[in-house]
């Protein structure tokens, strides 16, 4: 069972500059709402509300935005505005949120071991907060049925372009087992398109278990080692893969990064377009220009 969850937000997000040098990537507004808010929901709405946020000192913002605020919220019933005083003081209390600060090697994968170590022996749920999923089943529970129907590290996979495989971890498929869940064998790094071993990218969102953090804590050991001095998450599950089950769960919904400009624009102008109050005008306004 699944009753806890990571989300990593340390990076920098230099893809996004100047943008994110004060204002942190997961805190961009997508929509009403930061992306990061958007994350914690799906994970609220899967049943997970037990969640640790692997931060730095740069991301105070993160905190700030989940904490309470007794003085703004007296002053909005004050002024009459209930429903805001409402949804300010929602927020901090969606989820049981855990702070931790990094610390270790640079890699995705060392938030996650960071982790680990508060949370224990048992699998957890990893998503990063950059990535925006609308489904009618959120993704955190396509990846949670997965889990509980295998007892496996799962990946979440989206279908790719092959053009694009040099910008994502790319899954060794063995078998397709029906339903968007697929037995992995690998990973392979942003390989070049003609090595790509298929048609499936790895996306934002991981059920790691206890054998994945042995691969992290031994990643950790050998760090020096890489050739980029980093500790991969991929890395530790195409090592866990070649002994163990690990599989891939296609998600079935709409995904939306927000990690480049293009794209993040992209995922504003979907969320604008979906609202039902502003996206009539929003095309509106298209036509006209």
């Amino acid at each position: 069972m699944i009753r806890k969850a990571v989300i990593p937000v340390a990076g920098l997000g230099t893809r996004l500059l100047p943008l994110t040098k004060a204002l942190p990537k997961e805190m961009l507004p997508i929509g009403d709402k930061p992306v990061i808010e958007h994350t914690i929901r799906e994970l609220v709405d899967s049943g997970i509300d037990d969640i640790t946020i692997v931060t730095s000192a740069r991301k105070d913002l993160v905190q700030r935005h989940f904490a309470p605020d007794a003085d703004l919220e007296r002053e909005l019933r004050a002024a009459g505005k209930d429903d805001l005083a409402g949804a300010v003081a929602e927020l901090s209390s969606l989820a049981h949120i855990t702070y931790l600060y990094q610390r270790g090697p640079y890699g995705n994968g060392t938030p996650i071991l960071n982790a680990a170590r508060v949370i224990g022996d048992e699998p957890f749920m990893v998503l990063w907060a950059d990535d925006v999923f609308v489904a009618e089943v959120p993704r955190a529970q396509q990846l949670k049925a997965a889990y509980e129907a295998t007892g496996a590290p799962v990946l979440a996979l989206m279908p790719m372009a092959v053009e694009d495989a040099s910008r994502y971890g790319v899954p060794i498929v063995e078998e397709d087992l029906g339903g968007g869940r697929l037995r992995i064998s690998g990973l392979v790094e942003k390989p070049r398109p003609e090595e790509a071993p298929s048609r499936y990218a790895a996306i934002g969102g991981y059920v790691v278990t206890p054998g994945v953090v042995a691969e992290l804590e031994e990643a950790t050991r050998r760090w020096h080692e890489h050739p980029e001095g980093e500790i991969y998450l991929t890395d530790a599950l195409h090592r866990h893969a070649a002994g163990n089950p690990v599989y891939g769960q296609v998600i079935d919904g709409t995904w939306w990064d927000t990690g480049s400009p293009l794209n993040y624009l992209r995922a504003q102008f979907a969320a604008a377009l979906a609202d039902p109050v502003y996206g009539p005008e929003l095309r509106k306004l298209a036509r006209e220009s």
